[in-house]
């Protein structure tokens, strides 16, 4: 099996039987949208020449399909591509929970229960978008409230909540539902971590009751593949925000970070070594104002490649950008 990623500016069209599934980037369209599992990431693209952007995961086989408790998915033998997205209305507050707790814990349990009934357990990536990211409620910011709900699911559903977790972001998006996609494998994926900064589920209780379950990077194996996901990456070294007021020091911190997440992938990778003007990327900028100077930054620290910017709120107030990534290898070519 072959699975390649395209991206293009989004065109109403038919879909085939080998899409697994993606994300529809940027603006709201006035026609049809994909069919499902298709992420909606409504959000202000910069610098782009379209509104949107179409991000399809394609495999060369044909797929199957399902829906079970809100969630759409598609697979092919030994891997799963799932797409979620749930009301926080829907779910009833309590004493020290939160509707966004309640839902998080909740959505995460399905996406658990979906993935042994088809005997896919192994979560490797995990994108998740929620409205306020930073707002304060019920006396915690709301990205603290979802990492309780979803720490919980975790050790519910008898996984571990440190080492073997996935790479994954979370990103907030104005009046976005809670929206999870996900893809999972028969086979676990290898974690990584980074050096230079503790990791996230070791993070002391300076930024909340529970930390968040996340690795800093993750390599999965497909069938003949070895992907490289790289997590949501900020200006952080140890737990704690560097640069903060300064945008290109927030760039060059966040590019060490990935170089560092790289280094310890290529040291346990089965293919040749990954490089950063590989990689394709995804980098969330939180004020639009900030764009000119993000993009000049990274493009004299990453080069020429290719790079999706999108207005966004990142999980800590003075972060003001973050960059996640990816790049694949054929197992026998490298």
């Amino acid at each position: 099996m072959a699975l390649r990623f395209v991206s293009s500016p989004f065109a109403v069209s038919r879909e085939t039987s080998n899409e697994l599934g993606g994300a529809l980037v940027g603006e709201s369209p006035s026609g049809a949208v994909p069919g499902w599992p298709v992420q909606r990431v409504f959000a202000p693209l910069l610098g782009a020449t379209s509104a949107a952007i179409r991000e399809t995961w394609v495999t060369d086989q044909p797929v199957t399909s399902g829906y079970r408790e809100g969630i759409a998915w598609r697979r092919v033998d030994g891997l799963l591509y799932g797409v979620l997205e749930v009301d926080e209305a829907d779910f009833d507050a309590a004493p020290g929970c939160s509707r966004l707790q309640a839902a998080s814990e909740e959505s995460y349990s399905r996406i658990f229960r979906l993935l042994d009934a088809e005997r896919v357990p192994h979560l490797w990536r995990v994108w998740n978008y929620l409205a306020a990211i930073n707002l304060e409620t019920h006396g915690l910011e709301r990205y603290r409230q979802f990492n309780v709900g979803r720490q919980e699911a975790f050790l519910k559903g008898n996984r571990g909540a440190t080492g073997n977790v996935p790479a994954a972001c979370a990103i907030g998006l104005a009046g976005s539902p809670l929206s999870i996609a996900f893809m999972a494998g028969t086979t676990p994926a290898v974690p990584l971590e980074n050096p230079r900064q503790v990791s996230a589920y070791n993070y002391p209780p300076d930024y909340g009751p529970r930390s968040p379950t996340f690795s800093r990077g993750a390599l999965a194996y497909p069938d003949g593949q070895e992907i490289l996901f790289i997590s949501g990456t900020a200006s952080i070294i140890g737990h704690e925000t560097v640069s903060p007021g300064d945008v290109a020091g927030q760039c060059r911190e966040s590019t060490a970070n990935i170089n560092a997440v790289i280094a310890e992938a290529n040291r346990q990778c089965r293919t040749a070594p990954f490089s950063l003007g590989e990689l394709s990327y995804r980098v969330y900028v939180r004020q639009a104002g900030d764009f000119r100077v993000i993009r000049e930054t990274l493009g004299r620290l990453l080069g020429k490649v290719e790079i999706v910017f999108l207005q966004a709120d990142i999980c800590r107030h003075d972060l003001l950008l973050e960059i996640e990534a990816f790049a694949s290898h054929s197992l026998e070519g490298g």
